[in-house]
């Protein structure tokens, strides 16, 4: 779009505004403010958090890295074979867990955390106590508190596990939080909020065993989930518990241990099982325990998901709604509209999934489908404001351009307003000038009232014959009424639309000559038509501008209706415009020279005007005149003499008379 056009767009706008009124761009603006509300504060919405989780964990699901099986991390698990096999299912089995334990801690792992809460006291505690305090590797055992876990722990439940640690005193067993915040729905996605107090959590209890921090204490931000580059290797080894706690079993699985990180906890079907985003498409939950692996192992690879910040997320739902309200309110034309609007959409759905694609921005929190309903949101809002703008702009445009142009043409041009430009260009048109007989000597013999009067109804009878032909109305000069035809739009049939017009007006100027004040009435309606270049467009300043017509044509339409005086003719024709019509229905008239054009004028005179009636031999008698045959002027007479009344064609044999064959009259 250049920038003319812009402009001329921006406009538009303005005026638009204006005239949509302060109600209603009050009410278009609360739309637009409510949708970049929505499309920032979606996620905290009731009615739009569960769509916005919802498509979270689609992009989390298809974009997920592909990964081959983490050799850091080992998981080692209660199953339903092993419930079977010990008979004990709450609580697990502490004697086949202190085997397992001793067996592990005799592999070099590099530290040991074990998702089971020791929450209740057991008959073989002493046993397991035991085994526990033998350990020389890092191990931290789950530990919960009413603070953290208030619908899960108990009271006794805590006094017992704070029991437990006192007890295993300066052990290599230490406490650690097994805090895991879900959403609402059930369904893990970040990391918890760290506890209040200590104990760490599990993950950085275990990831800081033997060396540094990862700086994850105070991370709550998105957590990173991976899937199997293999169906058959899932990201993290899994065990049977069962078999670390026979040693001579365990002893063959001590290369998958040594130096990993153990995650020992429940693998059952009904307990201790999470949401996570795959299930959304797969329909799977995963144990508790996976969950703190799946943390161990971001923190491992140090990875932090940025989040954006919420100036930028209130940004971006400001700059969707405008773009939306640009789209849906601005005045653009389809071939650009359709692919503004689809290249919006595809961003609206395409963008949040780049992002998380990219495993380095926290599309936790990102309102894609507040974004997306926001910006629809706009659009109607926009777009209706512009629709019944349009609607009222459309009424009042079409109740204008009916003043001076057709109906269907007005209709064409609000649908199509390029067809309107807003330049001057050459169109070929045909030229139509009409003027009433004595006008200005009659206004000089009557009251201003009664001149107003008669004038209106003239005019108003000369507009509405023009429009019924199709033309557009040029001017009022006076008591002369200017129009054409060919623009702004052409049509096939302009040359019969202007001429059956030009005989119309005639015939209505006749039926207006009626006394009006003291016997005085309208003189007869001359017409004048040429066909010919013009240079057609909009002319004027930026206040005032008007559709018109300028050129050679405009100027021997009006010659020829002068001519008319002259002629005793009231419609006079140019043989261009004739020609074009066809030359059967008109009767020729002659040739005549007129002010600014050097070569002389063949004329033609509408037959059904005055006295010109169907007579196929004149037209022959004409041009048997006109190549020198003398019996023809003779018969040219002859036919005068048999119409009396037709002062028209008695003028013409005087004057043929005169000129002689081939000849011209010269009008000036």
């Amino acid at each position: 779009m250049d920038k003319n056009v812009f402009t001329q767009r921006l406009a538009v706008l303005r005026s638009a505004l204006v005239q949509a009124g302060w109600a209603r761009l009050v009410a278009t603006l609360g739309v637009l403010v409510l949708a970049v509300v929505v499309g920032r504060l979606s996620w905290q919405l009731p009615v739009t958090v569960g769509l916005e989780r919802a498509l979270y964990d689609v992009r989390v699901s298809l974009t997920a890295p592909r990964v081959d099986q983490d050799d850091r991390v080992v998981l080692v698990v209660f199953t339903e074979d092993t419930i079977k096999n010990t008979g004990k299912r709450s609580p697990l089995d502490r004697v086949l867990l202190g085997k397992a334990l001793a067996n592990l801690d005799k592999m070099k792992p590099r530290a040991i955390g074990v998702d089971i809460l020791i929450d209740s006291a057991q008959p073989d505690d002493d046993k397991f106590f035991a085994s526990l305090k033998t350990l020389t590797t890092p191990t931290f055992f789950a530990f919960s508190t009413i603070t953290d876990n208030g619908e899960q722990v108990m009271t006794y439940q805590e006094d017992h596990l704070r029991g437990v640690f006192e007890q295993l005193g300066n052990s290599a067993v230490k406490p650690a939080s097994i805090r895991l915040n879900v959403d609402d729905d059930n369904a893990w996605r970040r990391w918890p909020v760290p506890a209040r107090g200590p104990p760490p959590l599990l993950v950085n209890a275990l990831t800081s065993a033997g060396g540094a921090s990862k700086g994850f204490e105070n991370y709550t931000g998105a957590t990173v989930f991976r899937k199997p580059a293999l169906a058959d290797r899932p990201v993290f080894a899994s065990f049977p518990v069962d078999l670390f706690a026979d040693p001579a079993l365990a002893a063959a699985l001590a290369p998958s241990i040594a130096g990993k990180i153990v995650l020992i906890g429940a693998d059952l079907p009904e307990a201790d099982r999470f949401n996570i985003p795959f299930t959304r498409l797969s329909g799977k939950t995963v144990p508790g325990v996976e969950n703190h692996a799946i943390m161990v192992a971001q923190a491992l690879d140090g990875t932090k998901p940025i989040p954006m910040s919420g100036l930028l997320l209130w940004a971006t739902a400001l700059a969707a709604v405008l773009l939306a309200a640009f789209t849906g309110g601005f005045d653009l034309p389809a071939r650009l509209v359709v692919p503004l609007g689809i290249a919006q959409v595809a961003a609206i759905i395409i963008v949040p999934f780049l992002l998380q694609a990219s495993h380095t921005i926290d599309t936790y929190g990102v309102p894609a489908f507040g974004i997306g309903a926001g910006w629809l949101l706009a659009v109607i809002a926009a777009s209706t404001t512009a629709r019944i703008v349009g609607a009222e702009q459309r009424r009042f445009a079409q109740g204008a351009l009916g003043k001076y142009l057709p109906r269907d043409v007005a209709e064409q041009l609000l649908r199509s307003p390029e067809q309107l430009r807003l330049h001057g260009e050459r169109r070929e048109i045909y030229a139509l000038f009409t003027d009433i007989e004595g006008f200005t000597s009659l206004c000089q013999t009557l009251d201003p009232e009664i001149v107003a009067t008669m004038l209106n109804e003239y005019l108003e009878v000369m507009c509405v014959t023009i429009l019924k032909y199709g033309g557009t109305i040029d001017k009022f000069v006076g008591d002369a009424v200017v129009a054409f035809w060919g623009a702004p739009l052409s049509r096939p049939d302009d040359a019969q639309r202007a001429t059956q017009c030009a005989v119309a007006l005639s015939n209505a100027g006749k039926a207006l000559m009626k006394p009006v004040a003291d016997g005085k009435s309208l003189g007869r309606t001359r017409v004048g038509l040429h066909f010919g270049k013009a240079i057609v467009g909009n002319f004027g300043g930026e206040g005032r501008i008007q559709y018109t017509a300028l050129g050679d044509s405009m100027n021997v339409a009006a010659r020829l209706e002068g001519a008319n005086k002259t002629l005793k003719s009231a419609v006079l024709v140019s043989r261009e415009a004739a020609e074009n019509a066809g030359l059967q229905r008109f009767r020729p008239m002659g040739r005549v020279r007129v002010r600014g054009r050097a070569a002389p004028l063949e004329v033609f005179e509408p037959i059904g005007v005055g006295g010109a009636v169907e007579d196929p031999v004149f037209a022959g008698i004409y041009a048997r005149f006109d190549a020198g045959d003398p019996a023809a002027l003779a018969e040219l007479k002859s036919r005068s003499a048999g119409a009396p009344d037709d002062v028209a064609l008695a003028y013409l044999v005087k004057r043929l008379e005169n000129v002689g064959p081939g000849g011209s009259y010269d009008l000036d």
